[in-house]
């Protein structure tokens, strides 16, 4: 690349990126003071409570924009690095057989209840997404396919952040009540129900080591369906005329592809993990990066989003997020004491 192609780049991106890149930083110190507050949900909060209270300058726009959907997508395939199939294989044939029942039940049906509660069709495919597969990675690789409205992606990434913070109280309040006392089953039934990773693990803490272990593994065999799934929906969206995609940006449909490139990434790194090849010292590093990545892509979102627009999608989406909550909970909860 020549030396002109890189001074346009800079002036087109390079102001947007460094006002998302500070925003990130501060998203960044909140979770390293406060460690329960992930840095992805402190950079959206940043991003939205700063799109509000001031006029962001158009200079920053293209690249706000191009971390909302370049960067993010990045993040997304680094994602795989954190993955390994063997972790899955050793769940056995029948917990994996769970984890699959749970995150079918629901996303599909959070997809069916949400417009008979007058939820949008592409809101109710962004909470049925978090809230079966992990939490706001997975809303904003879904965002990717389909092109929803920014406060949309925000609406179902704040309750998806709700109800997983609210697991992290009440579900280790319930463990003596439910019969979990053996730190597996009650591991085992914290990663197949809580949404985001962080969340997973600080509510399996309560636990122990055996109960994180066990959490971990089931819910990194639930992130592992994000591939599929989202492919799946991708397929869906380029056959369907249907009002899932009625928010889609019309220059944007004709652009994607069978399975997104970001989606074929993300598998590669699987690939790649599983090999062994990446050395441990490198995970970390590669899992910092991979956060860097999305929270700067919550931070273009989040600045683009006004909150008056969000207020007036209602609380029929609060009602669909809780009653996905309760569903994943109970479902797990069987799935979990049939395979004891």
């Amino acid at each position: 690349m020549t030396v002109p192609r890189l001074v346009a780049l800079a002036k087109t991106y390079g102001s947007g990126l460094v006002f998302v890149g500070v925003i990130t930083f501060v998203g960044f110190v909140i979770h390293w003071n406060f460690g329960t507050i992930s840095p992805l949900v402190a950079s959206l909060v940043l991003g939205v409570l700063i799109g509000n209270i001031i006029s962001i300058p158009k200079i920053f726009v293209t690249g706000q924009k191009f971390a909302a959907k370049k960067v993010l997508r990045f993040g997304i395939v680094l994602l795989g690095t954190q993955l390994a199939l063997k972790q899955v294989v050793d769940l056995g044939g029948r917990e994996l057989i769970v984890v699959v029942g749970v995150v079918a039940l629901t996303f599909l049906g959070t997809l069916w209840l949400g417009p008979r509660l007058g939820v949008s069709k592409s809101l109710s495919l962004l909470i049925a997404t978090g809230f079966s597969i992990c939490g706001a990675s997975a809303v904003a690789a879904m965002e990717g396919v389909v092109e929803a409205d920014e406060e949309e992606v925000t609406y179902a990434i704040a309750l998806v952040t709700l109800c997983g913070s609210l697991a992290i109280v009440l579900l280790p309040l319930l463990r003596n009540v439910l019969g979990l006392s053996d730190p597996q089953l009650f591991g085992s039934w914290v990663g197949a129900s809580v949404h985001d990773v962080a969340q997973v693990i600080a509510t399996s803490s309560t636990g122990g080591e055996s109960a994180v272990h066990a959490a971990t593994v089931v819910k990194l065999s639930r992130v592992v369906l994000l591939a599929p799934l989202v492919a799946s929906v991708s397929i869906w969206v380029r056959r369907s005329s249907s009002g899932l995609v009625a928010k889609a940006k019309k220059a944007d449909k004709k652009h994607v592809s069978v399975v997104p490139l970001f989606v074929v990434g993300f598998l590669v790194m699987i690939a790649v993990r599983t090999t062994g090849v990446i050395p441990d010292n490198w995970l970390t590093k590669l899992k910092t990066i991979e956060q860097l990545c999305l929270a700067s892509a919550l931070v273009g979102l989040g600045s683009d989003v006004r909150v008056s627009r969000l207020i007036k999608v209602g609380g029929r989406p609060l009602l669909l997020a809780l009653v996905s909550w309760f569903g994943i909970a109970v479902v797990s909860l069987i799935g979990v004491r049939l395979v004891a």
